[in-house]
């Protein structure tokens, strides 16, 4: 891998992270247990990573974004998230930012065009 590469790749990741949490906050206005929010994810156009998902929900369960109980589901004990008060409200603020900048972007690539 070329340095050129691998610079463009730590770039990418870093956008993916931060777009990877808006997504779980979206996603968790219905709860899931991690497996149906993977798959759900998926079925949107982002694939992650079991060994990134996981870790992920409970760092956001640990800032109080999320909440979470065993239940039972199709005959098995899973856990399910669901978001919290806060995460609530950091998914409202998270997507009006996110929205503010891609205004941003879209007026910035429509000067230098």
């Amino acid at each position: 891998m070329t340095e050129e590469h691998e610079r463009l790749n730590k770039l990418t990741m870093e956008l993916r992270r931060g777009v990877l949490i808006m997504a779980v906050l979206e996603s968790m206005v219905t709860s899931h247990y991690g497996y149906s929010l993977r798959r759900h994810l998926e079925q949107n156009g982002l694939d992650v990573d079991e060994g990134t998902l996981y870790p992920l929900l409970r760092r956001l369960e640990s800032q109080q974004l999320l909440t979470s109980d065993w239940q039972v589901q199709e005959g098995r004990k899973r856990r399910v998230y669901q978001l919290s008060d806060n995460g609530q409200t950091a998914r409202i603020t998270m997507e009006r930012e996110w929205r503010h900048l891609n205004q941003a972007l879209t007026n910035l690539a429509e000067d230098t065009q």
